[in-house]
């Protein structure tokens, strides 16, 4: 049972991450008609037309952009250009000298205050990282985030951590908010509108595309769960700006939660009425004013690669450091003699306590490079036995 609703948790995550991708494939293809014009071939259709000539970089629209006080930026988490467009925003809004915060889908609110304590130099970037969890509750690589990061900590510009915790999430997924307790109750937004029929058809035909999730109470759960994060990022930012009404928040979220304005934008905007801007990425996308108030094409950029242990790893254990649970298909840790079951206690310089540890360890390591990585063996007669194994990283 318990596999089950992990497995069930993991697949409603996949589904709702892939709802910005899945919207933006329902595109019609070049060439073809609208049915009506099908059937009547006099009949005439919308064209659209892109001057190349005319396209603008996005230095020549900074200048419109600095005349809002909300900008939203979307990204595809994994994609390293969506980060650099939003990196490029953010430097060019405070050459127009506005006065900046940065709103974070990445980070959950409960941990706000490692973050102010990193923009504000009194933790470093390893310890910000184990204190907001990082690892465990977003897993997308952080150098992925680190520019923009390191642009608020040099130049002072608070970060605000927009999501809701998973744990409340998570339960909303398995048993509706209906099934919340008091305290958990108390923990959601101020309000939740559910009045907007075009959201709802979108994440629906999202979650319908997988059979697996298809059952109608479990939509409405996963409704409820997007429609949490929509409204809880929201009110988090809303209330913000109210709080510090001279600063252009830029906020930094998964599309999914922006296009169409469906998600975090009208419910920002029915909180507290501003200026705004929605740009995304426009790859895959059908051409329309709806979707965006600008759509974006970054060329692309890859991260280098990590190297990797080739392991999969307990998020915990019981016992000292991380134990292993299986290897990878490629594993320099399985070629170099470790075994299933033992427990990482240090990887190069950097003491192993969790799983957060051993990422923070590899971060700026390249594949191919070798690191000392100690373990800890259970043998028959209970007794432990300290291991160091020399791995190639994959």
């Amino acid at each position: 049972m318990i596999d089950a609703i992990r497995h069930t948790r993991r697949a409603a995550r996949a589904v709702i991450l892939l709802v910005g991708a899945l919207a933006a494939g329902q595109i019609v293809a070049a060439g073809s008609l609208p049915p009506e014009a099908a059937s009547d071939p006099g009949a005439t259709f919308a064209t659209r037309v892109v001057e190349v000539a005319a396209l603008p970089q996005l230095t020549d629209i900074l200048a419109r952009l600095a005349e809002r006080q909300v900008i939203f930026v979307g990204e595809r988490h994994d994609r390293y250009e969506d980060h650099l467009v939003q990196l490029a925003i953010l430097q060019g809004l405070r050459a127009r000298g506005k006065d900046l915060a940065i709103g974070m889908e990445a980070f959950q609110q409960p941990y706000q205050a490692h973050l102010d304590d990193y923009v504000a130099g009194r933790i470093d970037e390893e310890t910000m990282l184990r204190r907001t969890q990082y690892f465990t509750r977003w897993r997308f690589d952080y150098r992925l985030y680190r520019p923009i990061l390191r642009f608020a900590r040099d130049h002072g510009v608070p970060i605000i951590a927009l999501n809701l915790e998973s744990e409340l999430t998570e339960k909303v997924g398995e048993v509706g908010i209906a099934g919340l307790d008091a305290a958990e109750r108390a923990r959601l937004p101020d309000s939740i509108a559910r009045d907007d029929g075009a959201y709802r058809e979108r994440l629906e035909a999202a979650f319908r595309a997988h059979p697996m999730l298809a059952d109608r109470k479990e939509f409405e759960h996963f409704l409820e769960v997007q429609l949490l994060w929509d409204e809880g990022m929201a009110a988090r930012a809303a209330e913000y700006l109210k709080g510090h009404p001279q600063k252009t928040l830029v906020v930094l979220a998964g599309a999914g939660h922006l296009e169409y304005g469906q998600g975090i934008p009208r419910r920002l905007l029915r909180r507290m009425p501003t200026t705004s801007a929605i740009l995304i990425d426009g790859r895959d996308r059908r051409l329309g004013g709806d979707v965006a108030d600008f759509l974006l094409y970054p060329d692309p950029v890859d991260l280098p690669k990590t190297g990797l242990l080739g392991v999969l790893l307990e998020d915990a254990s019981d016992g000292p450091g991380v134990q292993v649970q299986d290897f990878g298909d490629v594993s320099g840790a399985k070629d170099a003699g470790m075994r299933k079951k033992d427990r990482i206690v240090r990887v190069a310089d950097v003491a192993v306590h969790g799983y957060a540890d051993v990422r923070i360890a590899l971060i700026d390591r390249a594949a191919s490079e070798r690191v000392p990585v100690e373990v800890l063996r259970d043998r028959a007669n209970g007794l432990s036995e300290r291991l160091t194994f020399d791995v190639v990283l994959h």
